[in-house]
């Protein structure tokens, strides 16, 4: 096991960046799968303002292109991560979970089932339990 100064550190992830719009999130995506591989701890994922598309659900990726939202679905739940989208970001942008979907009378949700809503809270959490917090995007 390789790591960092020779000492396993925990991080938290903040993805501000849609997966499409930049290499934001695809950058973060890999950054984590690092991080997992040299043996750190990942103590929170946190989806930020646009970030938050990365968690949609019900997104369809060309054939030719690379699903980001399935790789963080995958990632999450290989490793069992706390993943959070930020309740606001996520409800201006249409990605909700089955509770908000229930609340605003919406037919369906679109948050994936491997994250959660939640608000600031988490991440000031996130920040004050890790020895490190990453920005993408």
């Amino acid at each position: 096991m390789r790591t960092f100064l020779n000492k396993a550190m925990k991080f938290s992830i903040v993805v501000h960046s849609a997966p499409y719009s930049s290499e934001g999130a695809h950058t973060a995506l890999r950054f984590c799968r690092t991080l997992l591989d040299e043996g750190h701890q990942i103590y929170r994922l946190f989806f930020f303002r646009d970030g938050v598309h990365n968690l949609n659900r019900l997104a369809v990726v060309g054939q030719d292109e690379q699903n980001l939202q399935s790789g963080w679905d995958r990632l999450i739940r290989e490793h069992q991560l706390d993943a959070v989208a930020c309740v606001t970001s996520a409800l201006k942008r249409g990605i909700i979970d089955q509770q908000e979907a229930s609340r605003y009378d919406k037919p369906a949700y679109s948050l994936s089932e491997s994250a959660s809503i939640a608000g600031l809270g988490q991440l000031v959490d996130a920040v004050q339990q890790s020895d490190r917090v990453v920005n993408f995007g």
